[in-house]
């Protein structure tokens, strides 16, 4: 009788820890996948992320061939798909392909594609009609029609403002508004209304938003529930933001560096930035080309919006491509020179933690999770 009683009351202990304090309980990590092209080997890579006790198991459990030198990924929100192009590639005849995936993994088709250019980021738009794809060497912005299964059918834009070293297209949340960042000498952000009827683009009046000079804003992320833009600065290492404005016209609310004054700059430089989909914790990659100096920013994104940055983490060599898992609870990176794919866990005090590392093919720059 004893132990019943003490059964039905563990249980009602148990039940009311439950009710009274449900953030007690965790609800335990998820297996995912990554998916990343190889340049060097030409396939697309398909990882196995799977939770264990200490850390993170990374497996590579597929490859597919592409047959091109890919370079670059995007996915789909809503259905099994995955884009990928070659970062160059001759104008018109430029390589890339569809790639759909069964849920269980096992079964991948690839649909090649012909594409205007080769790209250094892909994206699509909120309602997934377009797919947009920005041209780093020569600065071209494309946009292409998706039809019903998701695939690209025409060309819909082709923008060229004359400016090389364009590296990032993504639409607002609320599908509104496009912002192309331009690094290196161009130093620029060019802003756009997206018309997410026909996916046509309109130069807002102040086309340029101007930068600071020798920031260099490279890639971009949106704060979750606040008209506030975020950049990665490859050149001036650390992160911009922005506000977005009700005319869509960006305006400047910080620069929060990433390091001291003193820091040599000279080959070094920021590449991808992550954001956390509660909004509070932004990362962004440091490379050292030319010195030892490779890391990974963290950010505290405080309740204004504004950046607090938390310090630096260890990366292995030249982290080139981020991802968060899709609860949010590791941070992956790509490592250019290292050849690695690395999970770091996103602590509750505002850390990362390795929990992982799997290697694989150099001169990865991109990866999606799923």
């Amino acid at each position: 009788m004893k132990r019943i009683q003490t059964s039905i009351l563990r249980k009602v202990l148990i039940l009311g820890i439950t009710l009274w304090a449900p953030n007690v309980v965790e609800v335990a990590d998820q297996t995912f996948h990554v998916y990343a092209p190889s340049r060097t080997t030409k396939k697309l890579l398909i990882v196995e992320a799977a939770p264990r006790e200490k850390g993170l198991s990374l497996k590579l459990k597929r490859t597919v061939n592409l047959d091109f030198e890919a370079a670059t990924i995007t996915a789909h929100p809503k259905k099994s798909l995955f884009y990928t192009t070659e970062a160059r590639g001759k104008a018109g005849l430029a390589n890339g392909a569809v790639v759909t995936v069964s849920e269980d993994g096992r079964d991948v088709q690839i649909t090649p594609l012909r594409l205007a250019h080769g790209y250094s980021y892909l994206s699509l738009d909120r309602a997934n009609r377009y797919l947009l794809g920005v041209n780093y060497f020569g600065g071209f912005v494309d946009v292409y029609a998706l039809d019903n299964s998701g695939r690209p059918t025409k060309q819909v834009v082709a923008l060229n403002e004359g400016r090389r070293n364009a590296h990032c297209a993504l639409v607002t949340p609320d599908n509104k508004y496009l912002y192309i960042p331009y690094v290196k000498e161009t130093n620029a952000i060019y802003q756009y209304q997206f018309d997410a009827k026909n996916g046509k683009l309109k130069a807002i009046e102040s086309k340029n938003a101007n930068p600071p000079a020798g920031t260099g804003p490279r890639h971009i992320a949106y704060h979750p529930k606040k008209p506030i833009i975020y950049f990665s600065n490859e050149q001036h290492l650390g992160v911009s933001a922005y506000n977005i404005t009700k005319s869509g016209a960006l305006k400047l609310r910080q620069v929060c560096d990433a390091v001291g004054k003193d820091t040599p700059k000279d080959g070094v430089s920021s590449s991808d930035i992550a954001i956390t989909s509660d909004g509070r914790f932004l990362f962004a990659g440091i490379r050292g080309h030319k010195r030892d100096f490779d890391w990974i920013s963290r950010y505290r994104i405080k309740a204004n919006g504004d950046l607090e940055l938390l310090g630096l983490t260890p990366a292995d060599k030249i982290p080139w491509g981020l991802a968060l898992s899709p609860d949010g609870r590791y941070l992956m990176a790509t490592a250019f020179e290292g050849g690695t794919l690395t999970a770091y866990r996103v602590g509750k005090a505002e850390t990362l933690k390795k929990a992982g590392t799997l290697k694989w093919d150099k001169k990865i720059t991109d990866l999606v999770t799923r």
